[in-house]
């Protein structure tokens, strides 16, 4: 089951003009702005920029389907034929993240918050 999409990760090349570029079009200073990973809040959506995303094999914007149960998700979708890109792994604290592609190369991300567990 999810929960929607709530999140999409941009791969970035210049992160600090892309940080500058996102903060006049939402009109807000990240929440989180580290090397790795700049993040924004807008509407209830979280927009991310990770400057390794193209190294990860992103091609471009990756939607992240928040899930409650993000193995099983998972696993579904492999069976169902996606291409795993990146296993369950724990972003920090205790949030997970996978993400596959389908048959036409679209990337599709899957999230677990904490609380979900």
């Amino acid at each position: 089951m999810t929960a929607g999409l709530k999140t999409i990760i941009y791969p970035v090349k210049d992160l600090t003009q892309t940080k500058a570029l996102f903060s006049a079009l939402l009109g807000v200073e990240p929440y989180a702005d580290e090397p790795y990973y700049v993040g924004f809040k807008d509407a209830g959506q979280d927009v991310g920029l990770d400057p390794n995303g193209h190294a990860k094999g992103m091609t471009g914007p990756v939607p992240y389907w928040h899930v409650s149960d993000i193995r099983g998700t998972l696993s579904a979708l492999l069976d169902a034929g996606a291409e795993l890109l990146m296993d369950v792994q724990d972003v920090g604290g205790g949030k997970l993240i996978a993400s596959v592609k389908d048959a036409d190369g679209n990337l599709i991300g899957l999230t677990q918050d904490p609380s979900a567990e």
